[in-house]
């Protein structure tokens, strides 16, 4: 079992299957989500719902969280990717994109940059939400280190933090605990030196496609449009409804999964069973 999926990849396989109701195609499209600071795979658990059945939807879930709860946090840039490419590395084997939200955006984006200098085949596409690019400075980052009260205002201030929390302290004690350790991780992610490669941190010749919630305080248009200056192949901004969580609405897939009819290959395996259930 992949401990950073909610939900293992379904076999390849070009024969129908009468509980599934569909014939899947060998080959498929995967899709790989990571998910924003504080939170979990179940970020995700509803989006297979938006997307075509022929697409593979992947949760990823970072440690430290939801069924990975008692296991330490990773904060080192450095460490995240070594182990997303032992334990991811060789589900790249078929076409696959990647979409990250907000801390996820961060660590799709370099984790796509370790896929290229590794030399293998890179994603079909980069989608990346509610998160300003790495040159660019943000209102959270180098806040980890504030005492509870003024990390939840700061939090609170640039709407990164769910409404409903405030209702659970016990839940709220968890995530502040949990953002400290997210927001270190992004500061290290923004940092990333690659100096060892001089190509390292080339711009993506991928398509890039990035997300701004139109009320995103954190991540306004203006700052994500930014990515611009990361993509060297298609590159593309979509607006979309709502604050921060955006991602938790339903135009965020609905958009992505217009772009991978797009840009994806023409027959993609059976979807995942719906890791919430």
């Amino acid at each position: 079992m992949n401990a950073y999926l909610a939900a293992p990849p379904e076999p390849r396989t070009t024969h129908a299957s009468p509980a599934a109701g569909r014939e899947p195609a060998d080959g498929g499209l995967r899709l790989f989500c990571f998910h924003h600071a504080g939170a979990g795979a179940l970020t995700f658990a509803r989006w297979r719902r938006g997307f075509d059945p022929s697409v593979c939807v992947l949760p990823v879930r970072l440690p430290g969280r939801e069924t990975r709860l008692r296991e330490p946090r990773i904060t080192e840039a450095s460490v995240l990717l070594d182990e997303l490419d032992a334990q991811l590395g060789p589900l790249l084997d078929q076409p696959y994109a990647l979409y990250g939200h907000s801390l996820g955006a961060l660590v799709a984006y370099r984790f796509a940059q370790r896929i290229r200098r590794a030399g293998r085949a890179a994603p079909v596409l980069v989608g990346l939400g509610a998160c300003p690019p790495p040159h660019l400075p943000t209102p959270l980052t180098d806040q980890h280190d504030l005492p509870d009260t003024a990390l939840l205002a700061a939090l609170n201030r640039y709407g990164t933090l769910p409404p409903y929390m405030f209702e659970r302290p016990d839940w709220l004690r968890t995530l502040l605990s949990t953002m400290r350790d997210d927001l270190r991780l992004a500061a290290s992610l923004r940092a990333l030196d690659g100096a060892a490669d001089p190509d390292w941190d080339a711009p993506l010749d991928c398509p890039l496609h990035v997300f701004a919630g139109t009320g995103d305080e954190a991540a306004p248009a203006a700052a994500v449009a930014e990515w611009r200056r990361w993509a060297s192949g298609p590159f593309a901004q979509h607006p979309v409804p709502g604050g921060h969580f955006f991602v938790r609405d339903t135009v965020l897939p609905e958009l992505l999964a217009a772009q991978l009819r797009r840009n994806g290959p023409k027959q993609c395996a059976a979807p995942l069973p719906d890791p919430s259930t």
